[in-house]
């Protein structure tokens, strides 16, 4: 049985230790680049990783992006169901909410 992970708007995420998101002009998309491979991502997944950088939490990567696709009726819950696919996929490290 797997476990399903649930993001919520104040966890901050970054990339797994050792992987990196970068634009490959041959594949004219962005990529992540990892010790094994690499990832081809659509657009839409660019764009939303383009923003997880350690610092941001959900509720502000959805702000951002709401601001830049006023017209994105389902943005908070497409950003929300990938970012939760890109952790369950170990794309992803959870890290903690510093408060204060």
């Amino acid at each position: 049985m797997s476990q399903q992970v649930t993001s919520s708007h104040q966890d901050v995420y970054q990339l797994r230790r050792g992987w990196r998101l970068q634009w490959e002009a041959a594949q004219e998309c962005h990529v992540i680049l990892y010790p094994e491979g690499m990832v081809k991502l659509s657009a839409t997944a660019g764009e939303i990783l383009q923003q997880v950088d350690g610092q941001q939490s959900v509720g502000d990567i959805i702000a951002t992006l709401q601001q830049r696709y006023p017209d994105a009726d389902t943005l908070a819950d497409d950003v929300v169901q990938f970012l939760d696919e890109a952790r369950t996929n170990g794309w992803l490290a959870v890290k903690e909410a510093q408060h204060g």
